[in-house]
């Protein structure tokens, strides 16, 4: 079993805040659905907000957690979704799976052997299948945050490539997301010292700011942003 480090409950408190940055999910939703086939694999589900969310444009999904209390919480909240399987999931693992895609956002960066991680994805994954990721960007952006949610490092272009090229899988999209939310991001969590949690700033940040920044990011990849997106295939 690959440790995730980090305080449980401040992991927690940052998740539900996160769930209240609705345009900020549902941009990260929009970029994964063209990967994802019919029988897709989350890893690292956590609250089930993203599975609820890509559940109704697939035929089934099956979301996973490792730890066992928020599994429970997971099928629990999901028990409603006739599409959605929910089962635990550790990484690195053995198993050998069929599914279309592995999705993981928020995830890697946790898991000391991340390579490991992710030629655990390779396996569940068909031949010709996608891995679709989201890590956090920067290792300079790395704080007080990021130490007590459990991230164990921060992710470049460069390094996520690294990753995934040792991993024996093929980079086919790489690139940064939310440039705006990175500088936000270092300013609250570096200089004001603040955790990413439910509050008036990350409303205002997802109202405002988020649509401005989404719709410029469609024309224009940024140099930087808060996370890098990465879709790899699984070798044919």
């Amino acid at each position: 079993m690959a440790e995730i480090t980090g305080d449980q409950r401040v992991q927690e408190e940052v998740l539900e805040g996160l769930a209240t940055a609705v345009n900020h999910r549902r941009w990260f939703v929009e970029l994964a659905l063209p990967y994802l086939g019919d029988n897709p694999i989350e890893i690292g589900s956590g609250l089930g907000d993203y599975a609820i969310e890509w559940a109704p444009f697939l035929e089934r999904f099956t979301a996973t957690e490792a730890d066992p209390d928020r599994l429970i919480a997971l099928k629990e909240r999901l028990s409603d979704e006739p599409s959605i399987e929910v089962r635990q999931m550790l990484l690195p693992t053995n198993e050998q799976g069929d599914y279309s895609a592995a999705v993981s956002y928020n995830v890697l960066e946790h898991i000391e052997d991340h390579v490991g991680a992710l030629r655990s994805m390779r396996g569940l994954v068909r031949p010709g299948g996608a891995i679709v990721l989201i890590v956090p960007a920067f290792e300079f952006a790395m704080g007080p945050a990021d130490i007590a949610t459990g991230h164990v490092r921060r992710y470049t272009k460069k390094t996520m490539r690294a990753a995934l090229d040792e991993a024996g899988l093929q980079v086919e999209t790489l690139h940064y997301a939310n440039a705006l939310g990175l500088i936000g991001y270092y300013m609250a969590t570096n200089v004001f010292r603040l955790m990413p949690k439910e509050g008036p700033m990350v409303k205002v940040y997802d109202t405002l700011v988020l649509p401005v920044t989404k719709a410029a990011e469609r024309v224009v990849r940024p140099p930087f942003g808060q996370s890098v997106f990465a879709v790899a295939r699984v070798p044919a």
